[in-house]
Parts: C-alpha cells; sequence; structure tokens
C-alpha cells in the first residue's frame, strides 16, 4: 500500500511540480516561496501553490488506504497509459510544427509568405514573439486532441519521417543544389524528439543498454529488487534532479529558453529551438512516471506476483531455461 501511494505521489507531485512552474513564469504567479518570506506576491496564490503539493502528497496516500487490494501491475499499467498519452501528444505536436514551420520557413526564403498570409503577417512571423502563439500553439491544440483519438504511440514514425528529412537534404543538395538552414533544424527537430520521447517505450521493453554482470543469471525474484533499487536510486532521482535543474528558476536550462522563445542563430531556420529545450521535460517527465510503474512491476516480480513478462535465465548446463 504504501509502494503504491509512493508510486503515485511520484507522478502527481511531478505534475503539480511542472503545472506550478508554469504558473510562475508564465502567469506571474509568486512560487510557493513567497509564502515562506522568500519571495514577493500575492501570499494567497503562494498558499495555493503549497497546497497543491500537499494534496499531490495526500490524495495518492488516501486512494491507497482505500484500495488495499489493488494489483501492482494494473497500477503500473494505468501509469503507462498517461506515458502513452502523454508521448501520443508530444510526437503530434511535433510533427505537426515540424512541418507548419518549416513551409513557413521555406515560404520566407523564396520570399512567397506574402503572397499567402499577406505582408504585415509575414512581417509578423520573422519574429518568434508572433510566430510561436499564432503558428505553434494551434498546431500543438490539435496534437492535444489527436492523442487522445489515435491508439498507436506515434513517436515510431518519427524514424521515417527523420530519414526523409535528411533524404530531401541529400537530394535537394546533390540534384538541385539547394540547401538552407531550415532543412538542418527540421533533422534535428525531429531527431531529438524521437530518442527522448522513446525513451519511456524502450523502458517497458526492456531496451535501455544495461552492463551486465550477474543480472541476467539471477532469478526474477532477484531482478525484481534490482530493478526497483534501479528505479529508485537513480530512475526516479534522475528525473527530479532533470526537473528542479531545468526548471526551478527562470534561468534554468529548460524555463529560459521557453520564456524567451529562442530560436537559432540562422535568420531563416526554423524557429523551434525553444520546444527542443521543452523536449528534455517531456522526457523527465514521461521516465519519472514510467519508473514509477516499473517500480511497481518489479516490486511484483520480487514478490512472485503472477503476470509479468517471460523471464529467461541461463540454467548450469548453458541452456535457457524460462520462467513464468
Amino acid at each position: 500500500m504504501l509502494l503504491r501511494a509512493f508510486a503515485w505521489a511520484m507522478v502527481s507531485l511531478t505534475l503539480v511540480f511542472v503545472a506550478n512552474a508554469g504558473v510562475t513564469f508564465w502567469l506571474d504567479w509568486p512560487g510557493t516561496a513567497a509564502l515562506f518570506g522568500g519571495g514577493e506576491g500575492n501570499t494567497a496564490l503562494a498558499a495555493v501553490q503549497v497546497l497543491s503539493y500537499l494534496i499531490a502528497i495526500a490524495l495518492p496516500l488516501v486512494y491507497a488506504m482505500r484500495t488495499p487490494d489493488r494489483d501492482l501491475r494494473a497500477e503500473a499499467e494505468t501509469m503507462s497509459l498517461i506515458v502513452r498519452v502523454l508521448i501520443r501528444f508530444a510526437f503530434w505536436a511535433v510533427l505537426l510544427i515540424g512541418i507548419a514551420d518549416i513551409t513557413v520557413s521555406f515560404l520566407r526564403v523564396e520570399e512567397l509568405l506574402a503572397d499567402f498570409v499577406g505582408e504585415d503577417r509575414a512581417a509578423a512571423w520573422g519574429f518568434n514573439a508572433n510566430r510561436a502563439p499564432e503558428l505553434h500553439l494551434p498546431m500543438i491544440g490539435i496534437a492535444l486532441v489527436l492523442a487522445f483519438i489515435t491508439p498507436t504511440l506515434g513517436f515510431h514514425w518519427l524514424a521515417l519521417f527523420v530519414v526523409l528529412a535528411e533524404l530531401l537534404i541529400v537530394f535537394t543538395r546533390f540534384v538541385f543544389s539547394y540547401e538552407q538552414a531550415f532543412q538542418a533544424d527540421l533533422v534535428r527537430f525531429w531527431y531529438g524528439a524521437l530518442f527522448l520521447f522513446a525513451s519511456a517505450h524502450t523502458l517497458v521493453e526492456d531496451g535501455h543498454v544495461r552492463v551486465d554482470v550477474f543480472y541476467a543469471n539471477m532469478r526474477r525474484r532477484s531482478q525484481g529488487a534490482v530493478n526497483a533499487f534501479g528505479c529508485l536510486v537513480m530512475g526516479i532521482l534522475f528525473c527530479w534532479v532533470i526537473l528542479y535543474f531545468g526548471m526551478a528558476t527562470g534561468s534554468s536550462v529548460i524555463t529560459a529558453p521557453l520564456l524567451s522563445l529562442e530560436v537559432t542563430q540562422a535568420g531563416f531556420g526554423m524557429y523551434v529551438k525553444y520546444l527542443m529545450a521543452g523536449f528534455l521535460g517531456v522526457f523527465a517527465v514521461s521516465m519519472m512516471i514510467q519508473f514509477s510503474a516499473y517500480l511497481l512491476e518489479s516490486w511484483a516480480d520480487w514478490r512472485g506476483d503472477p503476470g509479468g513478462a517471460p523471464h529467461h535465465v541461463h540454467g548450469h548446463d548453458g541452456e535457457h531455461v524460462t520462467e513464468v
């Protein structure tokens, strides 16, 4: 019960932390420090922010106490479902924004944008203060809708799109002697999203690289204990380090580019560099939730609960033995 409460508390605290960072830096809320004399601003709003953290701890504990017989693997699957929706949303967002922004960048380079959107709008979209809310934000809204109505994870397609984007660079460079900064920007934009968004799914599939000396020959119970320890000490703690140092202040490595709508130095490149800083936040949040789910799965393995993936170990004669 306490382990389930802890896992859900990690999920809720993560979401509350990100939400509080959003209202603090984008809506000018005072932050939790203002309630304790460490900042200035409306103390009532600061109290709401502090209360949100307390609720994020209390609700999982109440939930765990009221559902003592809830299966650990079912709980982990619910958390994984949250991650899948989040990753689908992120995939659709980068796909739609990438296509929209590279189209605008191409039309700007070729001085055709004004023919489609008018002189004023073409000039305005030369600044990310206008392009981001008017072009990127609607794409994010559409992505949120698509995340709930599409059944697949989506990021698998990014591998194909990265190849196509790189192929387009090669084709236009060597056939038409044409190359622009926005073409390489698109490859980096989708390439970064592919690896950071796919990390949580790779954890589910046990596809991350292990430095394995003893693990492969352990029984399921021992592997569960090792994985649970790793989730706590290295996984969840690592994600909190990213979130805290990335979003704790307005000058942090994630919030600063997002606040300034940072762009590359190439004047006619894509205006999506600020979103690439946000990729790290998506990575940390998705991995935090998935590590919490993996913690429950690992504990279920340690307890010997039914279910889970087949487990392969090496017998004394070198043959593979399967534990179910």
